[in-house]
């Protein structure tokens, strides 16, 4: 399958992982302002999971039908997409906590919970397994992915069932988050769209099986013609502008922000064509925005505590031109750790693991298929 479809919605990524900073960040500005968009920028986590759903499901979703698809092959790629910048940045993350412990500074209350470090060690800090939000707080989402790779055979099967009714499909999903939601707020006291060590692992099931509904829908020519697919994605768009300032419901700016998805895979210019999302700007700022995500905590600790001895702030809040620079910072900090740390290391995890995978007893783990045939001829992502 052509992977041009695939450029708006990597574009996408860039726009998701920057509502998420600066959903943190512009609290650290002097004279902060409040801005409705910006207010659920928490749920850019959320637009994250439904991209995953729709994209898993675009690279594996014939290879699974047609019994081409090897469990442990996916999960090798999937762990090494993830892992090794997770336990870089970990790593980084006590280095900091010791290196303020010695200096007598105070990062985070939560910073250094050491009780959780094995979870996170794990992947396992959104599965209720993490006593705090500690360390690199944003690494829990990607603890939910790595439960929705593991899981991802049923969503396929599910998929898999549901192909020739995708307008079905999409309804279940939605019928699914909107139950899931309500649910969680009654029996927690609080959103599923909060949730992150907290039974992160549970928020990103609705989002991730939307995602893959979102992919059925597209795959059966639903944003077929560009018209289509721009006008839905402007009406995404706004949907989710009003929606966050005037009637601030999670479920419906998730639910947009998948329409939004399904229509900028619509959007993906002829070949010989170009267009502003395909930009090879764009789709370089959403390579390295998983780089972003994951740096971005550590880096604001380091910044604002040397922006504040520097300064003498004394927590008043950043200047907007030393705000700025610090947000701007992240562009080049995110390439040096996508170049020098994820993509060299994601090889070696890859590496590795398929020569595990193919020694001993783990052949046949390897090779592990949930349909009719055996082999693997599918593609990497």
């Amino acid at each position: 399958m052509p992977q041009d479809h695939l450029k708006p919605l990597t574009s996408l990524r860039f726009f998701a992982a920057a509502w998420v900073v600066l959903y943190t960040y512009i609290h650290e500005l002097k004279g902060a302002f409040s801005i409705g968009l910006l207010d659920k920028g928490y749920l850019g986590v959320d637009l994250f999971f439904v991209l995953s759903g729709f994209i898993l499901s675009y690279v594996y979703f014939d290879g699974f039908k047609d019994g081409r698809f090897s469990y442990g092959k996916f999960v090798t790629l999937r762990l090494a997409r993830i892992y090794p910048l997770h336990i870089a940045m970990l790593g980084f993350t006590l280095l900091l906590i010791a290196a303020a412990a010695v200096a007598g500074l105070h990062l985070d209350p939560n910073a250094a919970n050491w009780a959780a470090l094995p979870a996170h060690i794990f992947l396992v800090q959104a599965w209720g397994l993490a006593p705090t939000a500690s360390f690199n707080h944003p690494s829990w989402s990607i603890s939910a992915e790595w439960f929705a790779y593991l899981t991802f055979p049923a969503t396929a099967f599910v998929a898999v069932k549901l192909h020739r009714r995708p307008m079905l499909a999409v309804g279940l999903a939605m019928t699914l988050m909107a139950v899931m939601y309500a649910a969680f707020q009654g029996v927690m006291g609080f959103s599923l769209t909060h949730a992150t060590f907290q039974w992160g692992a549970l928020r990103i099931v609705p989002a991730f099986l939307y995602g893959a509904a979102l992919f059925l829908a597209w795959r059966a020519g639903a944003v077929r013609r560009s018209g289509v697919a721009l006008t839905g994605a402007i009406i995404a768009s706004l949907t989710m502008i009003f929606a966050a300032s005037f009637a601030p419901v999670d479920l419906i700016i998730v639910l947009a922000a998948g329409l939004l998805v399904l229509s900028l895979a619509g959007l993906a210019p002829e070949p010989g064509e170009s267009g502003v999302l395909s930009s090879r700007l764009l789709v370089y700022l959403g390579e390295i925005s998983f780089a972003t995500y994951m740096i971005y905590v550590p880096w604001k600790w380091v910044y604002l505590k040397g922006a504040d001895r520097l300064l003498g702030l004394q927590g008043q809040g950043l200047p907007f031109v030393w705000w700025l620079a610090g947000l701007l910072a992240l562009v080049p900090l995110s390439m040096l750790a996508h170049h020098l740390i994820e993509r060299p290391f994601r090889d070696v995890v890859r590496y590795y693991g398929e020569k595990w995978l193919k020694s001993g007893i783990w052949r046949g783990f390897g090779k592990v298929n949930f349909t009719r045939s055996t082999g693997e001829k599918g593609v990497e992502n």
